[in-house]
């Protein structure tokens, strides 16, 4: 960890919550072998501008794991798409983006870049060059600037309410450092799936995955939505990422197309998964 980071693992901490966390996310599911089995072409919406469809490729942030985009995947399934999901390690830029970079390599064909909350991070530093990826969706999404850390991007508008219902686990690291894991807690349901049942909320929160808490301070290394064509969805009652912050960051991205679910929270994916499969939907027809 860069030590002269503008904002060092105590500031993030003390900025985002007032315990020892803080963060945001969402999640994934599939198999690159399958992508390579399985036809890119289906029996509905063939029309675009190669008239092959592309892979789909959803990439989850924190707080859950590959699940959260099921209902999403159905909905793509169900139009013809071949859909994979890699697990996001969660470590931070230097791991999650050359390992999602490494997903997309092995993938044939045109790419649709799919990515909720902190997914959204490793999609713009992954996507980077990469020339079979067409076009990049960002479900509820961070969206950063090259030099610019997801630590000032939650931080820039007020609203975010997942850092004291964070809660902060330490771990011991490869190298035999101490790290910290970030656990959604089980009172999170408000700041983070509100419009979601308890049931559901619960099963979310115990089959996480945590994330960690250096995820917030590593600086983005390459902006892939400068130069790929790119779409957004925000939720109107995001309480991780601000529906302000998600505004601004979208509108610097000049998007081709911005949605808002206004009563949705930020794992949007789970309560309005058509609204969702319908952009991504969009993405790939005008792209690929």
């Amino acid at each position: 960890m860069n030590t002269d980071s503008t904002i060092s693992r105590r500031t993030l901490v003390a900025g985002i919550g007032a315990t020892a966390a803080a963060a945001t996310a969402a999640a994934i599911i599939g198999s690159p072998a399958e992508a390579a089995t399985t036809g890119t072409t289906g029996t509905t919406g063939t029309t675009g501008t190669t008239g092959t469809k592309p892979t789909i490729v959803l990439v989850h942030g924190g707080y859950a794991d590959s699940s959260c985009w099921n209902a999403t995947i159905q909905e793509l399934q169900s139009k013809g798409y071949t859909t994979v999901c890699g697990s996001n390690p969660l470590r931070g830029i230097p791991t999650d983006a050359p390992y999602i970079a490494s997903l997309l390599d092995s993938i044939p064909g045109p790419v649709v870049l799919v990515a909720h909350s902190m997914g959204g991070t490793v999609i713009t530093n992954a996507a980077a060059g990469k020339a079979n990826v067409k076009a990049l969706v960002y479900i509820a999404a961070f969206v950063p600037e090259v030099g610019e850390t997801q630590g000032e991007l939650i931080t820039k508008f007020p609203g975010s309410e997942v850092g004291p219902v964070s809660v902060g686990v330490p771990y011991t690291k490869a190298d035999g450092t101490t790290g910290i894991d970030l656990y959604l807690s089980k009172d999170g349901k408000a700041a983070f799936a509100a419009d979601i049942s308890t049931s559901a909320f619960r099963v979310l929160q115990a089959t996480q995955r945590p994330f960690d808490a250096d995820s917030f301070i590593f600086p983005t290394t390459a902006a892939a939505w400068k130069t790929i064509p790119c779409w957004g969805l925000f939720a109107g009652q995001d309480k991780a990422i601000p529906p302000a912050c998600a505004r601004w960051m979208y509108a610097r991205a000049n998007m081709r197309k911005v949605v808002e679910v206004p009563n949705a929270s930020h794992v949007v994916m789970l309560s309005n998964p058509r609204i969702v499969a319908n952009l991504i939907t969009d993405a790939a027809r005008a792209t690929c």
